[in-house]
C-alpha cells in the first residue's frame, strides 16, 4: 500500500503538549486508517547528542533535524517528533524522542524524560536503546538511569506488554560483540532485578515484559561507508516487522490505525495526569469513541446520499416499484464500510455500534417506509372497491361471498406487490 510522503511533525511540545490536530493531518496524508493494525511504531531513547536522530534518518530515510557538531553538543530535538519511514512495509511510524540528561532541563527536571519514555513504551512496538560502547560495563554510564526509569515506568502498566527493546551500540570497538553483549544483557538483568515492582510482578522475569535485541555499529563520522553498510542491513529487520516472528512485541496493546491518533492523545493525556494506564481498558475507550465515530459518519452519509434522498422524495408521491430493495443496498452499503473501518476494534464494541447504526438507520426509514406501505395499501383498497362493484353489477352471486372473494383478491394484490420489497426489515431487527 502506497502511502504519501509526509514531512515529520511535532507530536509533543517541549512544554508537554500534545498537538493531535497535526498527529490527525499527518495519519490521514499517511493513510494509516486504511492500514488496520497492521502497521508499526518505532521510538528512540538515548542520551542527548548520541545521533539518535542522525541514525533514525539512516535507517528509516527520514529526515529529522540533526545536530550540527560544529555549533557544540545542544539539544536539538525537543519534546517528541514523528515521520513515516520511507519504503518500509507496512507503513511504519518513527518517533524521535528529546535526548535525556540535557543540559537544557538541568538535573533535577526529569518529569518530562520519564513520561516521554513511558508514553514510548505504552505506544511503540520497537524501542531503540541509543547507546556508546565505552559506556558498557561502566556502573555511572549514562544508559543506567534511563534504563531504571524505562523499567520503573512500565510496572506501572497493568498487564505486561511485550515490546522489542533493541540496544543500538554506537562507535563500537575492536573488542567482539560476543563479549560485550553478554556484559550488557547481565546488566540489563541487574537493573531489572533492582527495581521494585509490584507484589504481583515480584517474580516476573523481563522476558514478560521485553524482547531483548542487541546491535552495533561503526563510528558514523570515521566510518561512514562502514557504518552505511551495517546501517542498510539492520534497516531490513524493519521490513514486515508485524509479520509472525517479526521484529515487533507481540501487539497485544495495538489499536487499529484509524484509532492512533485518538489513543495516543489519550495515552498521554493520562501520563501527564500522572495516573496508572490500563491497557486493555483504554483498548476498550478507544473503540468505543471510534467506532462511535464511525457509526454516526456512515449514519450522516446515509442521509446525504443522493439514492436515499430520490426514495424519500418518491416514497411521499405514491407507490415505489422495488422500494424495500433499494433501501436495504443502501442499507448494507453503509453497514458494511462500517464493519470494515471498524473490523479491527474490540468485538463487543464493534457489534454494540453497529447495532446503534441499524437502529439509527432504521428510524431514518421507517416513515417513508410507512408511507410506501400506505400507497400500497390504498392501491389495493381502490382495487377491492373497482372490484366489489363490478362484481355487485353483474350479481353473479351473492353479496357475502362476493365481498370475500373481492377481499382475498385484493389482500393477493397486496401480498404480491410487497413481496421482497420490505425484507430489509427482518434483516436489520
Amino acid at each position: 500500500m502506497a502511502q504519501e510522503d509526509a514531512p515529520a511533525i511535532q507530536l509533543i511540545n517541549e512544554k508537554g503538549e500534545f498537538i493531535e490536530h497535526d498527529l490527525v493531518d499527518f495519519c490521514k496524508q499517511v493513510r494509516l486508517a486504511e492500514c488496520g493494525l497492521s502497521y508499526a511504531v518505532v521510538a528512540i531513547m538515548g542520551p542527548q547528542s548520541s545521533g539518535k536522530s542522525t541514525l533514525l534518518n539512516h535507517l528509516f530515510h527520514t529526515k529529522f533535524r540533526e545536530m550540527d557538531a560544529l555549533m557544540g553538543r545542544n539539544q536539538t530535538t525537543k519534546g517528541v517528533w514523528m515521520q513515516r519511514a520511507e519504503g518500509l512495509e507496512p507503513c511504519t511510524l518513527i518517533m524521535d524522542l528529546e535526548g535525556t540528561d540535557g543540559r537544557e532541563r538541568g538535573e533535577d527536571d526529569t518529569a518530562f524524560e520519564k513520561q516521554s519514555a513511558l508514553f514510548s513504551l505504552a505506544v511503540a512496538d520497537i524501542v531503540l536503546i541509543n547507546m556508546w560502547c565505552h559506556d558498557i560495563g561502566r556502573e555511572q554510564a549514562s544508559n543506567k538511569p534511563l534504563l531504571k526509569t524505562v523499567f520503573q515506568v512500565m510496572m506501572r502498566l497493568f498487564s505486561p506488554r511485550k515490546t522489542t527493546l533493541m540496544f543500538v551500540i554506537r562507535d563500537k570497538t575492536r573488542t567482539p560483540m560476543e563479549i560485550l553483549e553478554p556484559i550488557l544483557r547481565d546488566d540489563v538483568q541487574k537493573i531489572w532485578d533492582g527495581v521494585p515492582k509490584p507484589g504481583k510482578l515480584k517474580d516476573t522475569p523481563i522476558s514478560e515484559f521485553f524482547n531483548l535485541e542487541v546491535t552495533a555499529l561503526s563510528n558514523f563520522e570515521e566510518k561512514e561507508d562502514q557504518f552505511g553498510i551495517e546501517v542498510d542491513k539492520l534497516r531490513q529487520r524493519f521490513n514486515n516487522s508485524v509479520a509472525p516472528g517479526g521484529l515487533a512485541g507481540d501487539r497485544r496493546a495495538v489499536v487499529p490505525g484509524t484509532g492512533f491518533p485518538f489513543s495516543a492523545h489519550e495515552i498521554w493525556k493520562v501520563i501527564k495526569e500522572n495516573k496508572d494506564l490500563d491497557l486493555p481498558a483504554h483498548k476498550v475507550m478507544v473503540a468505543t469513541v471510534r467506532c462511535e465515530e464511525i457509526a454516526h459518519e456512515k449514519l450522516e452519509n446515509l442521509k446525504s446520499d443522493d439514492k436515499w434522498k430520490k426514495l424519500e422524495e418518491a416514497s411521499n408521491g405514491g407507490v415505489v416499484p422495488g422500494f424495500g430493495k433499494k433501501v436495504s443496498a443502501l442499507l448494507d452499503k453503509y453497514v458494511q464500510e462500517y464493519e470494515t473501518e471498524a473490523g479491527f476494534f474490540d468485538e463487543g464494541v464493534r457489534t454494540s455500534k453497529r447495532n446503534y447504526l441499524v437502529s439509527q438507520a432504521l428510524d431514518l426509514v421507517e416513515p417513508s417506509y410507512d408511507a410506501v406501505i400506505g400507497h400500497y395499501r390504498t392501491e389495493a383498497f381502490e382495487k377491492f372497491k373497482i372490484n366489489l362493484q363490478q362484481s355487485i353489477d353483474s350479481r353473479n352471486q351473492g353479496f357475502a361471498a362476493t365481498t370475500r372473494q373481492c377481499s382475498q383478491t385484493a389482500l393477493d394484490h397486496f401480498d404480491r406487490a410487497c413481496d421482497g420489497k420490505f425484507l430489509f426489515f427482518s434483516l436489520y431487527i
